[in-house]
Formats: structure tokens, C-alpha cells, sequence
């Protein structure tokens, strides 16, 4: 009887319809299976004996996994017809799913090219000029909206123009809701067609705390990795708001600026002794100057028959004009300072700390640590070239500058007698 019953089931339409479907997705199933495992397996094996890169960038991307799902779709599409008994209603259905989730996976299988374009392109020395990672999220923006319309349009068995026409009073809500999407759309068009900023430039953005590299440009934000190792993410319009400085240039002129002071105590500037000139004279890099100075300064003075015994009389070397051409000579001999850009020793005008002798020149090595070593190394020497000059460097007073004389500095082993005797007494 059970026999009989079950033979009665087998030959009814319903059993047919489903045994035909069952067929029908198995075949699905076992040709997704082949196309995943073996297709792209012997694809991602041939391109990895290959010597192209792109072939390789595309299955990183996931193009071919993301197409083979276009496999059970179509056999399903097509063996849909086969089917026997199936319900118009349900036929209906079952073909706007299936068109609707075709429409997903081509979206899916385009996203995923943008993506392989965009790892090809990273490659290439442009990108560092010309960024295009904005762009392609754009794009893919672009793409899925599009793709979603085809979707709920299929969905609902309308044409996709239905839902586009009815976008157009929903533009004040899309503009409010991607302002800063459109915005910053603008300033990456901007950005990128005036060469303002790319990847690895160094940037200064205080309105932001930012102080560091660019480490990505994207569509709506860029990322600056600060010199403290924090990120910083500002929005991209934000960049055509507010100031910013790039030091790119620096780099690539092949100089990093060093302009520092230092304050001479003006109550120490006079004229030079004849043994100072004397002396000065027997320096390396000062014989030269000091030679033409002697020639020019006993020219002049013969010239208007001054009595060089009265000051006023007649021009006379000073020493802080001394340093001055001492320090220029200096930093023309040093290996550090490059000789081919804007090169100055100068006076600023006099201030309570004194008067500021700048020294406004390039270092040749852009490197931080390089150049840091660099101006350290310059006015280390400076600083310690004052004093021969019979100057001092204005420094303003500490306690112990007013403290009774002999306890300004106290050595070690006195101190430790001190504290003897104290405790003795």
C-alpha cells in the first residue's frame, strides 16, 4: 500500500515540478562549483607563471570569484522555462528575483574591476601626482546607485525611468543628505587638477592639529599621519576653507631653510684693539677680510686726513661687524649649507634682549635628523665663537646670576665640605 501511495505522489504535476527544479538548481550548484574551483583556480595558477601584473591584481580583487556567481544565475534563468507546472505568479517572481540578483552581481563584478583599475594604477609613478581614489568611490557610488534603481525597479516589475523620474523631487533631500559628499567631490577635482596635495606630502593644517604626511586622499576625506604617529582625518572640503601649507617644494628644490638669531648684549659691541686686529687677522677665514678691511679703512682715513686719534675721526673695524663676516665666511666653508640659495648674515633691528644677529641660509640635506644635525652643528660653533670676539650672548638672569659671589656654581667636594662642617658645628 505504501508502495503504491508513493508511485501515486511520484506521478503527480507537483512532484514533477519540484523533481524538474531540483534538477535545474543542482546543475546550477555543480557548474558554480566547477567555475569556483577549478576555473579560477587554473586562472589564479596561470597568471601567477605569468609575468604581467594585471592578471594577478584582478583575482586579488575578487573579479572572477564575483563573476562565477553569474554561472548558477544563468542556468537558473534558462532552466526556469524547462520547469513544468509552475504557476505564472511564481514564474513571475522567481524572474524578477533572478534579474534583480543578475543586476546585483554585475554591479558586484564592476565594483570589483573599478577596484583592480585602481590597484593598477597605484602602481604606476603617477599616482603619487595624481590620486584617483576619490574618483573610483565615486564611481562605484555611481555605479550602485545605479544598480540599486534596476534592482527595486525589477522588484516591482517597473521601468527603471519610473524611479528616476521620481528623483528629481528628492534632489533637496539627496543635497542635503551628500553635502559634504559633493563638496568634497569639488575639492578633490580641485586638489587634483591643481596638484595641491598628494600622497607622502608633508602638510601643515593647524585649524586641525595636523602635522605630518598624507597617507591617503579619498572621496570624502584625507588622512595625515602627524609626526607623533596620531592620524588625522580632515574632510576634503575643508581644504578649500581653510589655510594650509605643503612642503613639497622643500623637497624638491633640494633645500630646508634655517633662519635663527642670536641676541650680542649691546653694552659689549666697540671698536677693535690693534692687537685684536691683529690677532683676527692670523684666523683662516678671516685673513682675506681682514686684509681688505685694513687696505679700504687706511684708504679712506688718508683720503679725509682724519686724526685717528680721535674716535669719531676715522672709520675703524667693530666686533660685532667682525663676527659678522666671520660667520659668513663660516657657513660659505661648511659642507652642510648650500651656497646656491638665499644666503644671509644679517642684523635685525636692536630689542630689549639685545641685538639679533640672524643667520638666514639653506641646509643641503632635507632630512629632518640631517638637518637638524646641521643647524645644531652651525651655531654650536657660532656660540662658541662669540666670546673671541670679546661679546657676550644676552641671556636673561637667573637666581643664581643675583646670588653672593662664589655660591653661583658650587663644586661637588666643596659642597660636601660644607654640609661636613655644618653638621660638625
Amino acid at each position: 500500500m505504501l508502495q503504491d501511495s508513493w508511485n501515486r505522489l511520484l506521478a503527480t504535476p507537483m512532484m514533477g515540478t519540484l523533481a524538474a527544479a531540483g534538477v535545474v538548481l543542482g546543475v546550477a550548484a555543480l557548474l558554480y562549483l566547477v567555475a569556483r574551483r577549478y576555473v579560477v583556480s587554473a586562472v589564479l595558477g596561470i597568471a601567477r607563471r605569468t609575468r604581467a601584473g594585471w592578471d594577478e591584481v584582478l583575482l586579488e580583487e575578487r573579479v572572477l570569484a564575483r563573476a562565477s556567481l553569474l554561472v548558477p544565475l544563468l542556468v537558473a534563468s534558462t532552466g526556469l522555462s524547462i520547469v513544468p507546472g509552475v504557476a505564472p505568479r511564481i514564474e513571475e517572481l522567481v524572474e524578477r528575483i533572478i534579474g534583480a540578483l543578475l543586476v546585483l552581481v554585475v554591479a558586484l563584478v564592476l565594483g570589483a574591476f573599478l577596484g583592480a583599475a585602481h590597484a593598477l594604477y597605484q602602481r604606476l609613478p603617477l599616482e603619487g601626482r595624481r590620486p584617483i581614489k576619490g574618483y573610483v568611490q565615486l564611481a562605484k557610488v555611481f555605479l550602485y546607485s545605479i544598480a540599486a534603481i534596476f534592482i527595486v525597479a525589477r522588484l516591482a516589475g517597473q521601468s527603471p525611468w519610473f524611479f528616476v523620474s521620481g528623483l528629481g523631487a528628492m534632489m533637496a533631500v539627496i543635497m542635503l543628505v551628500f553635502r559634504d559628499t559633493l563638496l568634497s567631490l569639488v575639492a578633490g577635482v580641485q586638489l587634483g587638477s591643481n596638484d595641491l596635495v598628494r600622497v607622502g606630502d608633508w602638510i601643515e593644517m593647524p585649524q586641525f592639529n595636523a602635522d605630518g604626511d598624507v597617507v591617503d586622499i579619498a572621496l570624502n576625506s584625507v588622512t595625515v599621519q602627524n609626526w607623533d604617529k596620531t592620524f588625522t582625518v580632515i574632510p576634503t572640503h575643508k581644504f578649500l576653507e581653510h589655510s594650509f601649507k605643503n612642503w613639497r617644494s622643500m623637497f624638491e628644490v633640494g633645500g630646508r631653510r634655517i633662519k635663527r638669531a642670536i641676541h650680542i648684549n649691546t653694552s659689549t659691541i666697540r671698536f677693535l684693539t690693534e692687537e685684536e686686529i691683529e690677532r683676527f687677522s692670523r684666523f683662516a677665514l678671516l685673513g682675506g677680510y681682514m686684509e681688505a678691511k685694513k687696505q679700504e679703512l687706511g684708504a679712506y682715513n688718508a683720503r679725509w686726513e682724519s686724526d685717528s686719534n680721535v674716535v669719531p675721526n676715522a672709520r675703524r673695524l667693530t666686533n660685532i661687524g667682525t663676527l659678522r663676516a666671520y660667520v659668513i665666511a663660516y657657513l660659505q666653508s661648511h659642507p652642510g649649507i648650500h651656497q646656491d640659495m638665499t644666503f644671509l648674515v644679517r642684523q635685525l633691528a636692536p630689542t630689549p634682549e639685545g641685538l639679533p644677529l640672524e643667520v638666514y641660509v639653506f641646509a643641503n640635506d632635507t632630512r629632518w635628523a640631517a638637518y637638524e644635525a646641521i643647524q645644531a652643528d652651525v651655531f654650536d660653533h657660532i656660540l662658541s665663537m662669540v666670546p673671541e670676539f670679546g661679546l657676550r650672548v644676552y641671556q636673561r638672569p637667573a637666581g643664581t646670576d643675583f646670588a653672593p659671589d662664589g655660591d653661583h656654581a658650587t663644586p661637588p667636594d666643596q659642597g660636601r665640605a660644607r654640609l661636613a662642617m655644618a653638621s660638625e658645628g
